[in-house]
C-alpha cells in the first residue's frame, strides 16, 4: 500500500467514524462504541466492491446472491462457516441500510433471492455467526449478537449515516465516496 493509499484509507475511516458516531449517538441516542466501531469498519471495508463481493467458493467463484452464500455456509465448518454467516449479515445490512432501493432491486432481479427477506437473513446470520467458533480475526460474539438483536435499528442507523454523508457531499465539491 502506498502512502497516498494509506492516507486515503485513513481519511475514509475517519469520515465514516464521524458520520456513524453522529448518526447513532446524536440522531438515534445509541451509545454503543463497539457496535458503532463495527459499523464504521463495515462501511470502510465495503467501500471497495472487492470486499462487498469478496465471498468465494473453494473454486474461486464469486458469490453475489444471498441464496448462494447460504448454501456456501452450509458447506463450511467451524470458523469458516462463521465467516460466511458474518459476511451474509454484513452484506444484507449494508444493502438494506445504506442502499435499500438497490437491495430491493437486487432481491427481485435474482431468481434465487426473490423469496428471501434480506433483513431476516441478516438478523439470522449474525445470530448464527455469534454461535460458531471464532478465530483471531473474528468480530466478538457479543457484537454479532447485538447486530442480530438490533438489526432493524442498525438498518435505520445506516440510512441516517447515508443521509449525513450525502449532506456532507452537498457541502463540498469533492465526492466523499469514489468507489
Amino acid at each position: 500500500m502506498t502512502a497516498a493509499d494509506s492516507s486515503r484509507s485513513d481519511l475514509v475511516r475517519r469520515f465514516f467514524a464521524g458520520v456513524t458516531e453522529y448518526a447513532f449517538a446524536a440522531r438515534l441516542g445509541v451509545a454503543d462504541p463497539p457496535l458503532v466501531d463495527y459499523l464504521t469498519e463495515l462501511l470502510v471495508r465495503f467501500v471497495a466492491c472487492d470486499a462487498l463481493y469478496g465471498l468465494r467458493t473453494p473454486r474461486g467463484e464469486r458469490l453475489s446472491l444471498v441464496a448462494d452464500m447460504l448454501a456456501e455456509a452450509q458447506a463450511r465448518q467451524g470458523s469458516a462457516r462463521r465467516r460466511v454467516h458474518r459476511h451474509i449479515g454484513d452484506f444484507t445490512l449494508f444493502w438494506t441500510g445504506v442502499y435499500p432501493e438497490v437491495a430491493e432491486r437486487m432481491r427481485k432481479a435474482a431468481w434465487k433471492d426473490s423469496l428471501l427477506d434480506y433483513q431476516d437473513q441478516g438478523r439470522r446470520n449474525y445470530y448464527l455467526a455469534a454461535q460458531l467458533p471464532a478465530d483471531e480475526a473474528s468480530a466478538p460474539d457479543d457484537v454479532l449478537a447485538r447486530l442480530s438483536d438490533n438489526f432493524q435499528l442498525c438498518v435505520y442507523g445506516l440510512g441516517e449515516v447515508r443521509k449525513a454523508w450525502e449532506e456532507r457531499e452537498g457541502e463540498s465539491d469533492a465526492p466523499i465516496l469514489l468507489g
